[in-house]
């Protein structure tokens, strides 16, 4: 499988969060689909459907304020998972305090960004992410 159809897989319960990042890969064109979960629990459901085969994320963006299952658990996880492990996960959460950034980084996160409120910023950062992630960024295979 090549990178562009692996998918981008998006941990977000925020709707207006999800659909900015929805917009701005739209409006860089960007070739990779977008998989979706509105909470943890949703999040880690995918770990036994990676396990059989369904294809692998190129990268994970994660929020941490998620509902039923935490994001700093799910990140735990993820990197606890053999099929998942090497995944980069990128923390993208309202969360700018240095307790959660700190444990983020311990459980094994590979950047962490605190999204910006302005909608420009936002498909700024969206960008910068699809860039480095997605076009630069050699992943593991």
């Amino acid at each position: 499988m090549n990178d562009v159809t692996r998918p981008i897989f998006l941990v977000e319960d925020n709707p207006m969060d999800l659909e900015l990042t929805r917009r701005a890969f739209a409006k860089h064109r960007l070739g990779n689909p977008l998989v979706v979960a509105r909470d943890g629990v949703e999040a880690v459901a995918m770990l036994p459907r990676w396990e059989a085969g369904e294809p692998l994320p190129l990268v994970v963006l994660l929020d941490l304020k998620l509902p039923r299952l935490d994001g700093l658990e799910v990140l735990r996880q993820l990197k606890a998972s053999p099929v998942a492990g090497n995944i980069p996960v990128v923390v993208l959460t309202t969360s700018d305090e240095d307790r959660d950034i700190r444990t983020a980084y311990e459980l094994g996160a590979n950047s962490y960004i605190v999204k910006p409120v302005d909608f420009d910023k936002f498909m700024e950062v969206a960008s910068q992410i699809e860039l480095y992630w997605v076009a630069l960024n050699q992943p593991a295979r």
